[in-house]
């Protein structure tokens, strides 16, 4: 049994001076839909929790310069359903609803969406070697069962992938993360939200030990008539991408005049590469044009023993979401939160 105190905090000055006040050994709780999970496997072992839910965090309404900014504390049903993210961030409302189950968006908030941690097999088992949670102990991933794992961006430490797939469109889209601490607020580009392993997987983002997400400002956006979100997985729903892709156009007739590419099930952030992106511009938008931007996203790729299918899957991937976004939004219909033709 984990024996922890718990503290239900009335504001975001008093959650932040709890979560200091645990020097490191506070978790905040809202959904609760992973650090649940993390809690029962002995993976994470809190002395404080601290019930945020509470907070008003909620709300999801207009952002500066023509955007819109989503509470921390929204649930991914309410965001996904909003009118707005439907008609103005269709591939957001679309990847938030390839994740998970009913249940678990009505209860998961947009804040800790952006904090899940790895659902790499060796991470939940507490009986085995895992850099993530004991530093130096080794990650036996590399040389075992690593079908789930990344081909990009990954370390001799980890080869674990970011298991969201609501943050993927949010890379695509330059979203920007609003969080306050007790040196105040301070805003985070999605870019540099997420860390690759390096010589330290257990650093997962760039927030502070004391700071809480208030916040998600997506940006005004010239894609809601050319954006897709593609999940290529083992069954059709309530399962974790092999490799997912939030193809995002801007056309002028046939001419792409900008593209923006994020891929998930592939690394340990969202991944992005503005330079790849970069040779779509002034391109017709038809699959001999996307077959190099493909590749070239992959160039760099490093397969290990079960998961190398990964690189030419996401190769596939990536062309088949241009596609897609090429014909245009309107022109797709999902079927329970999937693109129909993904």
């Amino acid at each position: 049994m984990i024996n922890f105190s718990y503290t239900r905090a009335g504001s975001v000055a008093e959650a932040v001076g709890a979560k200091s006040k645990a020097n490191g050994a506070g978790r905040f709780i809202a959904g609760g839909t992973n650090l649940v999970d993390l809690l029962k496997e002995n993976v994470e072992r809190p002395r404080q929790v601290i019930d945020i839910t509470r907070l008003p965090l909620a709300t999801i309404e207009e952002g500066p310069n023509g955007g819109l900014r989503l509470g921390a504390l929204a649930t991914n049903a309410d965001t996904a359903y909003h009118p707005e993210v439907q008609r103005r961030y269709p591939a957001l409302s679309r990847a938030i609803l390839a994740g998970a189950s009913a249940q678990l968006r009505n209860m998961a908030t947009n804040g800790g969406n952006l904090l899940q941690r790895t659902r790499c097999y060796y991470f939940y088992d507490v009986a085995m070697a895992c850099n993530k949670r004991r530093p130096g102990s080794g990650c036996p991933a590399i040389s075992g069962q690593n079908r789930v794992c990344g081909v990009l961006g990954t370390s001799d430490q980890c080869i674990a992938t970011h298991p969201s797939d609501m943050c993927i469109a949010l890379a695509a889209l330059e979203a920007v993360v609003r969080v306050s601490g007790p040196q105040g607020e301070r805003t985070i580009p999605f870019a540099e939200f997420h860390t690759l392993p390096g010589d330290t997987p257990q650093i997962e983002n760039t927030l502070a030990p004391d700071e809480i997400i208030t916040a998600i400002d997506l940006p005004e956006s010239p894609y809601a008539e050319h954006s897709v979100y593609t999940k290529v997985r083992d069954r059709a729903s309530y399962a974790f991408a092999l490799v997912s892709v939030a193809a995002l156009l801007e056309l002028d007739g046939d001419m792409v005049k900008s593209a923006r590419i994020a891929l998930g099930g592939v690394a340990h952030k969202p991944w992005r590469s503005p330079e790849v992106e970069a040779l779509l511009t002034g391109k017709t938008a038809t699959k001999e044009n996307f077959l190099p931007v493909a590749a070239a996203l992959f160039h760099d790729a490093r397969g290990y023993e079960h998961n190398a299918f990964k690189i030419e899957l996401g190769k596939r991937a990536v062309v088949r979401a241009l596609q897609l976004a090429t014909k245009g939004t309107a022109s797709i219909r999902d079927v329970n939160g999937q693109t129909a033709d993904a």
